[in-house]
């Protein structure tokens, strides 16, 4: 980007033109290629920094720079739960991008639609580098956005026979089942509880927004991979500390698992494990540095958390295709 004043243009980048300029396919390959650079240290990522808000809202920061691929920026993010009864999201936010080189602003773009696909896509690259090979049982908690999104990412690293899936609101996993089971060609059943969600499942999605477990680790098949999703606070967990003490447990970055992930620090606390019970990062299995699944019983789980290298790698595609596709808006800046 030129650093001639009369050539300066701001992109703006609203959530559909996120979602056309990002597909689920695309995403993941691009969410792998990240998290191995992170884990190669490639990437500058300080912990976010997240404000209370009254109300019980949230105001998060979550700057970040990347060495490959080039980018600078920081992903600004309110959480306000109550959003879903006036029929908004609760994650609205902008991502913010810098030129590196000169440090210019360079685009805005909706961060809920980016964090609705970058967050599935993470899951589903540790889901094809951690789940069994012939994984074709899904179970889903939650009926949000991050479910319709990790029911699309785990049916592209894995060919699904069954989805089951639960939430507390009866209707709307009813209303998710039919929408998106239309959507993507798959039978979508709604169970009763979260345990006959899980009971039969090689692969699991927590995405709810529980503070207390929703998982317990005396339901999962031998065998099962986990993506823990939605509790992203040291204060909150989706699974109780059985899921953590029985499986090989992976994070996206060990620093933030260190100080956010709850259902691994309520574990510690409770002396069911030790910190060193983290396996590994997800790009150091990636890199080869850290093996991944060792037997076909064992139990895996993927905390995510989500960082900012993942945003910047989104945007920065993102930022790529608006100039090669005319995408989003330019306004001068």
């Amino acid at each position: 980007m030129s650093g001639s004043s009369s050539q300066r243009s701001l992109l703006v980048v609203g959530p559909a033109e996120v979602h056309h300029a990002l597909p689920m396919a695309d995403c993941i390959e691009l969410m792998a290629q990240t998290m191995a650079s992170v884990s190669r240290g490639d990437a500058l990522i300080p912990l976010r920094t997240v404000m209370p808000l009254p109300g019980g809202n949230l105001f998060g920061a979550m700057p970040g720079h990347l060495a490959r691929p080039q980018a600078l920026g920081a992903k600004l993010i309110c959480i306000f739960p109550d959003n879903a009864h006036r029929g908004l999201p609760s994650h609205c936010g902008l991502v913010v991008v810098f030129d590196p080189e000169t440090g210019l602003p360079r685009a805005v773009i909706d961060a809920a639609a980016v964090t609705a696909v970058r967050t599935a896509a993470a899951s589903g690259v540790a889901t094809r580098a951690l789940a069994k090979q012939d994984a074709a049982h899904l179970g889903i908690l939650g009926a949000g956005e991050q479910a319709t999104t990790h029911l699309e990412a785990m049916a592209n690293v894995r060919r699904l026979r069954s989805v089951r899936l639960w939430a507390r609101d009866a209707a709307k996993a009813r209303a998710f089942a039919e929408r998106e089971g239309a959507r993507l060609g798959v039978a979508i059943g709604v169970c009763a509880s979260a345990r006959d969600a899980v009971a039969d499942a090689d692969i699991v999605c927590t995405v709810t927004g529980a503070h207390e477990p929703v998982l317990q680790g005396s339901w999962l098949r031998p065998g099962a991979h986990v993506n823990l999703v939605g509790a992203s606070r040291a204060t909150t967990r989706e699974a109780d500390d059985d899921v953590v003490a029985r499986a090989r447990f992976f994070v996206d970055l060990r620093a933030s698992a260190r100080a956010e992930a709850g259902e691994l620090l309520h574990a510690i606390q409770a002396g069911r494990v030790e910190p060193k019970h983290i396996a590994g990062e997800i790009g150091e299995v990636l890199n080869g540095t850290v093996q991944g699944r060792t037997r076909e019983d064992e139990i895996t789980v993927y905390k995510s958390l989500g960082i900012a290298a993942q945003d910047l790698a989104a945007a920065e595609l993102i930022c790529a295709r608006a100039t090669s596709e005319s995408i989003g808006t330019r306004v001068p800046f």
